[in-house]
């Protein structure tokens, strides 16, 4: 990289390594600005970033036909409903899913509550959650709308979420076959628990930058690249995406990090091992961001 501008990384550096920052990868106008590895680049949980996979799926699925945004819950899991569904249940849409605007007061499915579930049918679970809020109108995170979505996907396209992205989206970006966290009864948990390595989660930060679009091919419908940089139901949240001032980023646990910024033609990852994802996201915004 000696015959390009580098992005300096040392303050960067300097403050993330102590935080757990694993690596971190800088593209931008088409040029490698920045690759830093401080551990064996390998395949990581990437966490909830899983979420913004599912997110382009979904996207794919609508164009396809699979599914609708308007599809109410009551209809399409109508075997796995509790006895007497609420109003707020009856009323929530597949969008619902997709916002964190479903209606719950608390988060559900998160990882440190999923190994002590007794019930198998996760699809009966979630849905037996208790609704307190009329969707639409309250944002809480949670792993709920994002599993939900994805079951709906895998029955409706008669496979599993990797299988179903890889002729579409993992193997045109040159990504081998991952693996990713199931269900008790074998559905893809699109919330979480994707394996990935550093520089496959950037590619997919690269196809979100160019619209969608990757060597010539339209992978994501550039309508729906467009609709997860929009505010949907909550300012800062989108179609499974996190919104920022400049940026939409996909955003895990531990702080993985994949953040788009469409103005500066630019896309930041980072994998990590980082208890606190807004002292990265901090580190980020004061030393990288200033010099894009």
């Amino acid at each position: 990289m000696s015959d390009m501008k580098r992005i300096d990384t040392r303050a960067f550096a300097e403050i993330a390594r102590p935080l757990g920052a694993r690596g971190l990868k800088i593209s931008q106008s088409g040029t490698l600005k920045a690759y830093e590895t401080w551990a064996p680049e390998i395949r990581r949980n990437v966490y909830s970033v899983s979420k913004s996979f599912t997110s382009a799926a979904v996207g794919m699925a609508l164009e396809e036909g699979l599914l609708s945004l308007d599809e109410k819950l009551t209809d399409v899991f109508s075997d796995e409903l509790p006895d007497a569904p609420n109003a707020y249940l009856e009323a929530a849409e597949l969008r619902d899913l997709l916002t964190m605007c479903l209606g719950q007061d608390q988060a559900y499915m998160m990882s440190e509550q999923r190994r002590f579930y007794k019930e198998k049918d996760w699809v009966k679970l979630a849905l037996s959650f208790p609704l307190t809020h009329a969707p639409g109108t309250h944002f809480v995170y949670n792993n709920v709308g994002p599993y939900l979505a994805g079951v709906l996907l895998q029955r409706r396209a008669g496979t599993d979420l990797v299988s179903y992205l890889m002729p579409r989206l993992f193997a045109p970006l040159g990504i081998e076959k991952p693996d990713w966290e199931r269900d008790p009864e074998g559905y893809t948990f699109g919330s979480s628990g994707l394996m990935l390595t550093l520089s496959e989660i950037h590619k997919f930060g690269l196809l979100y930058l160019n619209e969608g679009k990757w060597e010539g091919r339209q992978l994501v419908p550039a309508s729906w690249v467009e609709a997860c940089r929009t505010p949907q139901d909550d300012p800062g949240y989108s179609y499974l995406f996190w919104l920022g001032d400049e940026s939409y980023r996909a955003d895990g646990k531990y702080a993985q990090f994949v953040i788009i910024f469409p103005e500066k033609e630019a896309v930041i990852s980072l994998v990590s091992q980082c208890d606190d994802n807004d002292k990265m996201l901090k580190a980020i915004r004061e030393t990288l961001c200033p010099q894009l």
